[in-house]
């Protein structure tokens, strides 16, 4: 085995700060340090900032800066978009998937039970794919419902059709919300085309500040706030902003864009060399969901299924560990559970062979991989 080193695949758990978003930020934490909602000149000065950073975003989504809304993260975000949703139309049926990731799932199990609402989850495939004739059915027998389907699942890296489901909802007057967290800022969202009508972004995802994120809610379904307490986000969530994470990510999601096909092609080789290189040196590897179909999935995530090993049964993440790699077995939302993935479960993964999501950015190199490839080697073979 190599000499240990640090490598970081996890990247769909967090990514690592760009330098350049970094310098945006800290004038902001070392001088320019004012209250925006405060009216006196240090407070107005930030206040500009803000502003200018949520119409960086909005010309980006080709959306008003007035649909632009700051959170603290993509959690947050859902959770908004999924109870202010409910509570604002009178939502009476909520349509999802048991592959969501949890801020989705948890918040429609709540708003079950708070609310008496019926949620309906759609089946999945072995690929866990979802049926699009189903979630028609199911709009055909319930007008004016809401779905949320998230656009790339975090731990199968699934994509689904956004365009193609938006334009469905549409047709029978269901609200269309989005889970966009581990595609804001690696494929592109022209909103004045993609008829959807909430979706959401976390900076942490795409090189920019952990704890600060944004939902997008279309300016016809404006929705009610999820937290209360003053007026700030235009009466939309009460509490002081995270100014230098609101202007990090901004800078975040402009380079995002900007570099956003090299990246593509960058990370892509990565992904195909790294897949490529398992399938041809281990014997009985393979990959869950449709990770490894690079048309119908995101490119910074591949989803391994090692061959049963006595080993490394339950001790492959922990000896990748021990290597020096750091990779999850799943959603990084979820470490430390005893129950395992659900995304796997739902999809009859066997329990038998190891399960371990490898998540690349533009920061990984072809010397990462090849010391994780020579370390799985050593471990399995």
């Amino acid at each position: 085995m190599e000499e240990r080193k640090s490598v970081y695949l996890d990247n769909a758990a967090t990514t690592a700060i760009d330098d350049r978003v970094l310098e945006v930020m800290i004038p902001f934490l070392r001088n320019s340090f004012g209250n925006p909602s405060s009216v006196h000149t240090h407070g107005r000065e930030v206040r500009v900032a803000i502003e200018k950073a949520r119409k960086s975003i909005a010309n980006i989504l080709q959306v008003s800066p007035g649909e632009i809304c700051f959170t603290s993260g993509g959690t947050e975000a859902d959770n908004m978009a999924i109870t202010g949703a409910v509570q604002t139309f009178g939502v009476k049926h909520l349509i999802t998937s048991p592959v969501e990731h949890h801020a989705v799932l948890h918040t429609a199990g709540y708003c079950a039970k708070k609310t008496g609402i019926a949620v309906s989850y759609l089946d999945v495939d072995n690929k866990g794919q979802i049926s699009i004739d189903q979630l028609e059915s199911l709009l055909k027998a319930t007008p004016q419902s809401m779905v949320s389907l998230m656009q790339g699942n975090n731990e199968i890296g699934n994509i689904i059709d956004l365009e193609k489901i938006g334009e469905l909802c549409r047709s029978y007057g269901a609200f269309f919300h989005s889970d966009t967290v581990q595609t804001m800022g690696h494929y592109p969202h022209d909103l004045n085309k993609i008829p959807v009508d909430a979706i959401v972004g976390a900076a942490h995802k795409f090189h920019g500040p952990k704890g600060v994120g944004f939902l997008f809610v279309r300016k016809d379904k404006k929705i009610n706030p999820l937290i209360h307490g003053g007026s700030q986000e235009r009466n939309m969530r009460g509490g002081t902003e995270n100014v230098y994470g609101i202007i990090g990510m901004a800078k975040a999601l402009e380079l995002a864009y900007h570099e956003m096909d090299s990246h593509a092609a960058q990370i892509g080789r990565i992904k195909r060399y790294f897949m490529d290189q398992l399938t041809e040196r281990l014997p009985g590897v393979s990959f869950n969901g449709n990770s490894a179909d690079f048309d119908n999935s995101l490119y910074t995530v591949l989803n391994v299924s090692f061959p049963p090993s006595e080993a490394n049964q339950g001790m492959l993440l922990f000896n990748l560990d021990l290597s020096g790699i750091s990779v999850s077995g799943g959603s990084a939302c979820s470490s430390g559970a005893t129950l395992g993935s659900h995304v796997l479960q739902a999809i009859n993964s066997d329990p038998t062979r190891e399960a371990v999501r490898f998540s690349f950015s533009r920061f990984t190199t072809k010397e990462e991989i090849d010391y994780t490839l020579n370390t799985i080697l050593g471990l399995y073979l």
